[in-house]
């Protein structure tokens, strides 16, 4: 199998996943429904209007936006990366990014026109009286919780965040990169840094 085939395989399993897992907490729990699965892992629905783990940093309609440039500026990067033959790992690791900066678009654009409100009810698909919100301004659904350390009163010293499996292919793309690929990720840079200073003479 192509590298290109690999990249792109490993893109729509992780899109599927992560929207078939949000689809399922949306039509099926209520917001703030939990089940515990162990002591320290829970399936806990919230929803967020912000980044990666909940952040909130700028309005709603320019992370939106924002996230669209990313993915689009991830994907020609990828092109990049694949025309110059770099490794497939690091290509595959820069993909998984692009899956995760993917992954919560669909919420943001679409969630708010397609699902009814959480808040109180569980939610229903294509609802008569319309969506919760206007297109780009649907909120991202979390899911995943590990309360793995917790204080005398029951309250999680760590980790606190609930985050969804686009927020996790995010970290953990970094996290593979920074560890295994810092060359490739120096030189792929350097390269289009220099393709850049080239263009502008």
């Amino acid at each position: 199998m192509s590298t290109t085939k690999k990249a792109l395989l490993l893109i729509f399993t992780i899109l599927l996943v992560d929207q078939a897992s949000k689809i399922y907490i949306k039509l099926n729990f209520a917001l703030g429904d939990h089940i515990d699965v162990f002591s320290w892992f829970q399936i806990y629905f919230i929803e967020n209007n912000g980044m990666a783990f909940g952040m909130e940093i700028i309005g709603k309609l320019y992370l939106t936006l924002f996230r669209i440039a990313a993915v689009c500026g991830l994907a020609y990067f990828i092109y990049t990366l694949i025309k110059k033959q770099f490794r497939t790992g690091y290509i595959l690791s820069v993909s998984l990014l692009l899956a995760g900066a993917a992954g919560n678009i669909f919420d943001s654009l679409f969630y708010g026109l397609i699902f009814s409100h959480s808040s109180g009810q569980i939610a229903t698909f294509m609802p008569e009286s319309g969506g919760y919100a206007s297109l780009f301004h649907g909120k991202v659904v979390d899911m995943l919780y590990f309360p793995i350390i917790k204080n005398g009163l029951g309250e999680t010293i760590f980790f606190s965040p609930v985050f969804n499996i686009a927020d996790s292919s995010i970290t953990i793309a970094v996290t593979i990169i920074l560890i295994f690929f810092r060359k490739d990720l120096n030189e792929s840079l350097e390269s289009k840094k220099t393709k850049n200073i080239e263009s502008e003479k």
